[in-house]
């Protein structure tokens, strides 16, 4: 979805300035889930789950990224290796006082909510992906500065050079309040159909146009202050991204049909028919 399209979108401009780009698949850590941002311990996902959502994953990735020129790896090529002596020598490289300086680990002690062991072991092995990568600079939304700078951290104490690290701004879902989220249902999928596509950014708050425009697209967010009506800023927003993942044509195609039924008041033309016998 257009989230997660954020950091993809940062790393296009370093793979166009010359970069070798590595896109990880953390098929692997999955299993345990991300904790960050989370107010509850997250549902293990099945393997099964796990390799529908890297197929997702990398089709979209197609759409943003030169998949020529971009090294698709997963982190089960290293931890399916790795036994208990691995993890546990691993894991002697951090405190749990430090892992638990986290916001969301904070928040949640206070609260009186429960930590699973297997997420205190998240921002670890997300760490050592770092390492094992050999990675000069990572780049994740800010919810993830965290298990970031912990991978940073371990390639110090593994005598490392350590990475630089990229922090993007968090793109609120649809309906204006939460981090966009394919689980909360407020978000815009990439490779929708654009009349959905266009449809659903019509449909974000006015005040998340501008950081929509800033995220999401490539206009000169001065162009878009000369748009006094908020409803024409969120038509061009709309057209700029669909015709981002889709094309001019479809892009315009959209736009009218958006016109039609919400200006003429009409029914929309892919609204199937349906008899019903009396």
């Amino acid at each position: 979805h257009l989230g997660t399209a954020v950091p993809l979108r940062k790393l296009a401009q370093f793979q166009k300035a010359g970069h070798r780009v590595i896109f990880l698949i953390g098929d692997f850590t999955a299993l345990i889930g991300d904790p960050s941002g989370q107010g509850k311990t997250r549902p293990q996902l099945s393997k099964e789950k796990i390799q529908e959502n890297a197929e997702t994953y990398l089709n979209q990735v197609g759409k943003i990224l030169d998949v020529e020129k971009t090294e698709i790896r997963r982190n089960s090529e290293w931890y399916e290796k790795e036994g208990w002596r691995d993890i546990i020598n691993l894991a002697s490289k951090f405190t749990v006082a430090r892992i638990l300086e986290r916001d969301d680990f904070e928040k949640r002690l206070r609260a009186g909510i429960e930590i699973s062991v297997h997420e205190i072991l998240y921002p670890i092995m997300q760490a050592y992906d770092s390492v094992k990568l050999k990675a000069d600079l990572e780049i994740g939304g800010t919810d993830q500065k965290f298990n970031m700078l912990a991978g940073r951290r371990l390639m110090e104490k593994m005598k490392m050079s350590s990475q630089d690290i990229v922090t993007i701004k968090l793109l609120v879902g649809t309906d204006g309040a939460k981090k966009m989220s394919k689980s909360l249902g407020n978000y815009v999928g990439i490779t929708e159909e654009p009349a959905e596509m266009f449809g659903k950014i019509m449909s974000i708050p006015d005040e998340q146009i501008m950081p929509y425009f800033e995220l999401c697209t490539d206009v000169n967010l001065a162009e878009v202050e000369k748009i006094k009506n908020p409803r024409d800023q969120k038509a061009r927003l709309a057209l700029e991204i669909v015709k981002m993942y889709h094309s001019e044509v479809e892009a315009q195609k959209a736009a009218k049909e958006f016109d039609r039924i919400f200006k003429s008041k009409e029914v929309s033309s892919k609204m199937p028919e349906i008899k019903v016998d009396q």
